[in-house]
């Protein structure tokens, strides 16, 4: 069994915990704070009132039930065809209040499902936070899991087992009293004794259902974690998928089909392994639930048949008593039968609220660590005033304690290998908060950041250049000047065009792109984590021309190895480890930090990072950096 296997989730730790109530009491302050609260209001409003007006003509057909049996009986053909009548009228009320109530729960689950979602993405993408969140170790991963498919079978599963519970409380309130009335005025005979026992029908009902109950919850209650559980690993499974789908020519090249055949296996095999265990508990569990429900077909006439025997009830009479037997019992069943359900939306809550927390929470994260402060200025410089990096390995600095970076300048950042170049590019982005010192920065809108990565959103490749721009704010003829001139003219036909273009174009196209964007927007500061260093030697020129071209007067600030590039930097800045400083190795939060360079960042997350910065950014990429 792998560490994966071993860790359990933090849906299952939250479930151990029994910290259900916090996260529903979380979810509907969530809801009270939505814009769309008042129509979801009016929405459960017109619910209940479907459901109230559907008990009442449930109420009137169980009644329905004495004459019509009655009739039958006495055979009185007259009779009968005035019930069926009456049986039209009540049974056309009820199938228009069930399109009424079908109505409304589909359109319930949507506003939720619209205002969840939304939500959940307004927290995630909030400024820094999906970052933060993909190094706080395992609640942060496969976020994508439970923005789409927690967040909508949460809201299939609490509109349909909301309703469901409104309609069995109603029923039980509302035949409770009709079975009170109809086993009343029972007088049972034993060993010559006589007595009665008022209402004797509801109190079988209430011990019968109360029994069913307690053994549902006894058998099925492993189901709770078993549920989280699997959640966890088919999230795992299906981010494995999208990882491969998205390495197809790099597997096929390296003739990997095989290896990634068995690696998915594997990762299939443990939804597989928490499926069979699942499968063992639903039966045990339906062992109750099938023989409660078998037994409750002939267990109202058991109960009832005394009065009928004793000649207290006619067969109309026993028809009714019959009938609001089973509501009431359909209505104290509504536990039994919907356990399973119940299990899987404390599951599926628990995730949802304990990730939506740990979004709250990225703000905090690391607090017991000092903060690098982030100064906006005005003055047109950059300054780095006693920074220092707290990495979990250890601290880094500039060698420099106080280091000002006027317009135009063109300087290399040097550190060695794994001694946290990245997360110092990291830093000076806002992204990486853990160190101390000061990072004084000109305006945000003259700023962009450029890692070796790039990113490239999905969409037109117009706005693909704009980003994070609206493609509205260049004229045709930049974007024409700029393919041009970054020798992608090839491509200016797609401008428009709708398309994946992190795939559609090649490796060296893609660089260009991102310098093509560089030289689209113009900004005054460019920052580069290696941008320049991975690039070939056409490229690379082609970009230092347009350095010393068209964006001669921006300042150019690379975090790099080594000067590759004899004599286009200007001045040299040095990263050096300081034992002295402070680190993360002992950091207290009880989510790991893990350092920016580790992470492996697919397709999906590099849509997260790169709205964290004013402009395109993955910082750490794919490269191996600290340790």
């Amino acid at each position: 069994m792998d560490d994966q296997t071993k860790k359990p989730s933090m849906a299952r730790r939250q479930g151990a915990k029994g910290e259900l109530a916090p996260q529903v009491w979380m979810m509907i302050r969530t809801f009270w704070d939505s814009p769309g609260r008042n129509r979801l209001i009016l929405l459960a409003a017109g619910i209940c009132t479907i459901v109230s007006l559907t008990a009442y003509a449930q109420i009137r057909l169980n009644a329905w039930n004495k004459p019509f049996y009655d009739a039958l009986s006495l055979k009185d053909f007259g009779s009968f065809l005035y019930q069926l009548l009456v049986f039209a009228k009540i049974a056309g009320a009820l199938l228009a209040l069930n399109v009424a109530q079908a109505w409304l729960r589909e359109t319930t689950k949507l506003k939720l499902r619209e205002g969840l979602t939304h939500d959940l993405f307004d927290q995630w993408l909030k400024q820094k936070r999906a970052f933060r969140l993909s190094t706080a170790g395992e609640i942060g991963e496969n976020p994508d899991q439970r923005i789409h498919e927690d967040a909508r079978h949460l809201v299939e599963l609490s509109t349909d087992l909301g309703i469901g519970l409104l309609q069995a409380t109603l029923l039980l309130l509302s035949f409770i009293t009709v079975l009170w009335a109809a086993s009343n005025g029972i007088t049972f005979f034993i060993g010559g004794l006589s007595f009665r026992l008022p209402g004797y029908m509801v109190w079988f009902a209430l011990i019968y259902a109360g029994l069913a109950s307690f053994f549902s919850w006894r058998v099925g209650r492993p189901l709770i974690p078993l549920n989280a559980h699997r959640y966890a690993r088919e999230a795992d499974l299906r981010f494995s998928l999208v990882r491969v789908n998205e390495r197809t020519e790099a597997i096929a090249l390296y003739g990997g089909e095989i290896d990634e055949n068995q690696y998915l296996g594997r990762e299939f095999d443990r939804v597989l392994s928490v499926m069979r265990r699942l499968v063992s508990g639903i039966t045990r569990l339906t062992w109750v639930t099938a023989g409660y429900g078998w037994f409750a077909i002939v267990a109202p006439f058991i109960v009832a048949a005394p009065g009928y025997f004793a000649g207290d009830m006619s067969l109309g009479g026993l028809m009714v008593a019959v009938g609001a037997f089973n509501q009431v019992q359909q209505a104290l069943r509504w536990y039994v039968d919907n356990f399973s359900l119940i299990a899987d939306w404390r599951a599926t809550l628990l995730r949802v609220a304990s990730f939506r927390q740990a979004l709250i929470e990225m703000d905090r994260l690391g607090d017991e660590r000092g903060r690098i402060a982030i100064v906006p200025t005005k003055d047109d410089q950059l300054v780095f005033d006693h920074v220092g990096i707290a990495l979990p390995s250890g601290c880094v600095r500039l060698s420099e304690e106080l280091a000002v970076i006027k317009p135009g300048e063109r300087v290399l950042i040097i550190g060695k290998r794994q001694s946290g170049k990245t997360s110092f590019f990291s830093a000076l982005a806002g992204l990486w908060p853990w160190g101390d010192g000061r990072i004084l920065l000109p305006p945000a809108q003259d700023m962009m950041f450029m890692s070796q990565q790039d990113y490239v959103p999905p969409g037109s490749l117009r706005g693909a250049l704009a980003y994070p721009l609206q493609p509205s704010d260049f004229t045709d003829d930049k974007y024409m000047f700029t393919l041009e001139r970054l020798e992608l003219a090839h491509v200016a036909h797609g401008l428009d065009r709708i398309a994946r273009w992190e795939r559609e174009l090649s490796r060296e196209d893609l660089q260009k792109l991102g310098f093509a964007r560089l030289l689209l927007h113009k900004p005054r500061w460019i920052v580069l984590d290696e941008a320049l260093d991975h690039l070939d030697e056409e490229t690379r020129d082609l970009a230092l021309d347009i350095f010393g071209r068209e964006l001669m007067g921006a300042a150019i600030i690379n975090v790099g190895q080594a000067d590759t590039l004899h004599g286009f930097f200007k001045r040299v800045l040095h990263l050096i480890q300081d034992p002295e400083g402070q680190s993360l190795g002992k950091c207290g939060s009880s989510a790991p930090i893990r350092p920016a360079g580790k992470q492996k960042v697919e397709a999906g997350r590099q849509a997260q990072v790169a709205g964290l910065a004013h402009a395109a950014i993955r910082p750490g990429g794919e490269k191996d950096e600290e340790a």
